[in-house]
């Protein structure tokens, strides 16, 4: 059993719903990603997830671009988002990481090395947003012989039968999109999300995590009734685009203090 599988396990044995919560790599400094994400977990963010930034985050709003921008103007890559990982890991051995990124990069570095690497590194699962089920085999292969979680976009437009190829082919959890749009955008239909979780949820014993559109503790509270878990990440982007010019550890504290608000509220 994967760290994000134990992880999900415990917390739906202790009824308790899922808080995942998505930075840049990089943004807007190098030196702030490691005490963000460090306060992050302090303050009851239970999956890290973090964005490898690359120069067409295409599923991503105007928020997360601009994050990738500002990481990139770093020279941040994916072998340096992997050291990244290993440096957390020295303090923290169990809180679950994600890479959360596109196919390119680690195309470019080969599936069989970044698998490899990733593992040997303490990354816990991998989010290609553009990635589709059909194209996934062998990167999934590399992915399971060295204990990677794939992790699978569900979206408001997804059929049942094609959440059915993508739930065989998903570990660790679903997530799933809540809006047709990009990250950030507004008009969260919680009827809406509702419905879909209900038929997606009779597909899987995965539990099903909802993003895009989560940006306070209402509408949080509001998806964490309906699914296993909420997913954030604009909100958080955008606090530390606002802060670039702050130190580290302010950024790092204004982000814990965004967190803390959800976590208590869901």
């Amino acid at each position: 059993m994967s760290r994000i599988q134990q992880h999900l396990s415990a917390a739906k044995e202790a009824g308790k719903k899922i808080l995942v919560a998505y930075v840049v790599n990089g943004d807007p400094f190098p030196e702030a990603t490691l005490p963000t994400l460090q306060k992050m977990v302090e303050q009851g963010v239970d999956i890290i997830e973090l964005g490898v930034p690359f120069s067409d985050p295409m599923a991503e709003g105007p928020v997360i671009q601009k994050g990738h921008e500002r990481a990139l103007v770093h020279h941040t890559s994916l072998k340096g988002t992997l050291q990244l990982v290993k440096t957390f890991r020295k303090t923290n051995q169990t809180t679950p990481i994600v890479l959360m990124g596109y196919a390119n990069p680690v195309e470019r570095f080969g599936y069989h090395a970044f698998a490899k690497a990733a593992a040997e590194a303490g990354v816990d699962g991998l989010l290609t947003v553009d990635l589709p089920p059909e194209e996934v085999v062998d990167l999934k292969k590399e992915l399971d012989a060295n204990g990677l979680d794939n992790i699978f976009l569900l979206a408001p437009t997804t059929t049942v039968e094609r959440a059915k190829k993508i739930a065989a082919l998903a570990s660790g959890f679903l997530y799933y999109v809540s809006l047709k749009g990009v990250t950030g955008a507004g008009h969260l239909d919680v009827a809406d999300v509702k419905q879909k979780l209900d038929a997606f949820g009779e597909l899987t014993d995965l539990p099903l995590c909802v993003g895009f559109g989560i940006k306070d503790p209402a509408t949080a509270k509001a998806i964490a009734e309906l699914a296993d878990g909420v997913v954030i990440g604009s909100v958080l982007v955008e606090k530390m685009g606002q802060m670039e010019k702050n130190s580290a550890d302010e950024i790092a504290n204004a982000v814990g203090e965004i967190v803390g608000g959800i976590r208590r509220a869901i």
